[in-house]
């Protein structure tokens, strides 16, 4: 990462159900950026309420989502994202054992800026995150 990027101190709001699943993404997005603050929900439910009692000043940068998890799933938490202007520039990313194109495709139409299939290994993790972070970066206007 180039200066830009490292030093600039990233809020993202993980919403995933799977504990080991929080604990493996917490650790890989840590380890990528010291720095970043990791607010960690259970439900798509918790995050929309998390999201929406959240000054606009202090929204994440980046959101991401499950795409199975209990209340709302993924792309219910998207379809409520997308009628509130304020959430547009956060980044939002599906993470899915799903390798469908249907559910892919719904989340990019409501709004999603990548979907991807969970990796099966930490390395594969790690390389994820750092295309997850540099996705999230480029949208900013900065870049890794």
């Amino acid at each position: 990462m180039n200066s830009k990027g490292i030093n600039k101190r990233l809020t993202i709001l993980l919403a995933e159900d799977d504990i080991d699943d929080q604990e493996l993404l917490n650790e890989a997005f840590l380890e990528a950026n010291p720095s970043i603050k990791m607010i960690i929900v259970t439900s798509g439910a918790k995050a929309v309420a998390q999201l929406e009692s959240l000054p606009s000043e202090q929204l994440p940068d980046l959101i991401v989502l499950d795409y199975n998890m209990p209340e709302l799933d993924g792309a219910q938490v998207l379809q409520i994202l997308a009628k509130n202007k304020q959430y547009s520039p956060i980044s939002k990313v599906v993470l899915s054992t799903s390798h469908s194109p249907y559910y892919k495709d719904a989340c990019l139409n409501l709004g999603a800026d990548a979907y991807f299939t969970k990796p099966s290994s930490y390395g594969e993790m790690e390389a994820l995150i750092k295309e997850i972070l540099q996705l999230c970066l480029a949208k900013k206007g900065n870049t890794l």
